[in-house]
């Protein structure tokens, strides 16, 4: 009898291991769409800390469906922002398996912390785009450089570091930023020439047809892109085809030569049409005022939000969540946030009493009277007047 209970004993171990195990495989089972429910307001989360996050910061990110760890992301605790971000990832995956997570990539812009892409410059520095003058073509900054995309062996290795990034479990897909700045001519013109920045456009489209083509199956791709500009026939809508969904910001600002309300009432039917085709919609909404030595309209880096913002910030909220739900469709996620460098953030780890109340699903689409749109959601009545910033949320 004893033998007949050790050996029962170490067969019931064994199956107790492999079951979890198993359980342990689940956690890192890979999906291509993010979590949603239209209980509350769906939320999205886009930041980045050099240092590792602690348990309070995990916990609080684990409650978000869909995550973008940007650049720098752990790369002073872990050496590399590659890393940083992977250990990130895992992290939150441990306290919810079901959290999308993307890892960041410029498309074309040689920011720092990667030491994949400083080992690749150190072995072909050519591979760094240069002026016409041919010195090194550098970001408003002066400092930062670019990847020379027409090139075929530079767009070869982008595409294998983005490849190598999201064949780890914790990674979910990824966020390509930038796309804009290849797309709108004169940025590249004015620094390299027309017939390289032609050169550059057209590696570009190549690079996101393969990116689409390897990796488009399994993985999230999250592009930079829908924005009203002159230079695009429908505020970038033609490029969709090769993302799953596209991340919004420099939504507000009035700019070339519109007003306000014209620029964000087209920006706003952009959005509906996507989001109503079933893009993944990740808006990024700043609170604060943007800084005057920023790229204009950008949500990268906001103003500090004082003690005396308090009083307005409840309407701002209102405001911003009334711009996002005329908009928003199932996998549809907002973030209003006052910059993405948690260190600066004054929001960072708070919550808005506004995202705990019940949402209910949309009764139907948006409705426009003029600059006032008015939509009904199961628990909540929505009206926003874009000409005046104000808007009304009526819970019910």
């Amino acid at each position: 009898m004893h033998y007949k209970s050790s050996i029962l004993l170490l067969f019931l171990a064994v199956f107790l291991t492999a079951c979890a195990a198993h359980k342990q495989e689940t956690v890192v089972v890979k999906q291509k769409l993010p979590d949603f429910s239209w209980d509350t307001m769906p939320l999205y989360m886009h930041l980045r800390k050099s240092s590792a996050f602690n348990r309070k910061e995990l916990k609080y990110l684990s409650k978000f469906p869909l995550i973008t760890f940007e650049k720098t992301t752990g790369s002073k605790t872990y050496g590399s922002a590659e890393k940083g971000t992977l250990k990130a990832a895992k992290a939150v995956k441990k306290i919810n398996p079901e959290a999308t997570i993307l890892y960041y990539k410029n498309v074309v812009v040689n920011w720092g912390g990667y030491k994949k892409d400083k080992a690749f410059l150190k072995q072909h520095p050519e591979a760094l785009l240069v002026n016409k003058n041919g010195k090194k073509a550098l970001m408003p900054n002066k400092r930062t450089g670019f990847f020379d995309i027409s090139k075929d062996y530079v767009r070869a290795y982008w595409l294998n570091h983005v490849k190598n990034s999201t064949e780890n479990p914790y990674i979910d897909g990824v966020f390509l930023d930038a796309n804009i700045k290849v797309l709108v001519p004169t940025f590249f013109s004015n620094r390299v020439g027309e017939a390289k920045q032609q050169a550059i456009q057209s590696g570009y489209l190549t690079m996101m047809s393969d990116l689409n083509t390897q990796l488009g199956k399994n993985n999230l791709l999250l592009a930079n892109m829908l924005r009203v500009r002159p230079e695009f026939k429908d505020s970038g809508r033609d490029y969709m085809k090769f993302f799953d969904g596209s991340y919004i910001e420099g939504f507000e600002h009035e700019s070339f030569g519109m007003t306000y309300e014209d620029y964000l009432a087209k920006g706003i039917e952009a959005v509906q049409k996507s989001a109503r085709e079933g893009k993944v919609i990740a808006m990024s909404l700043g609170i604060g005022k943007a800084l005057e030595n920023e790229n204009v309209g950008m949500d990268d880096v906001r103003a500090r939000l004082t003690k005396d913002d308090n009083d307005d910030l409840t309407k701002r909220i209102d405001y911003l969540l009334a711009i996002f739900l005329v908009c928003a469709e199932k996998y549809s996620y907002v973030y209003p946030h006052d910059g993405y460098d948690v260190n600066r953030s004054a929001v960072w780890l708070k919550t808005f009493p506004q995202y705990n109340k019940k949402l209910g699903a949309p009764k139907g689409f948006a409705q426009r009277d003029g600059y006032i749109y008015t939509r009904a959601f199961e628990h909540l009545d929505v009206w926003l007047d874009i000409k005046n910033q104000t808007a009304q949320l009526h819970w019910k």
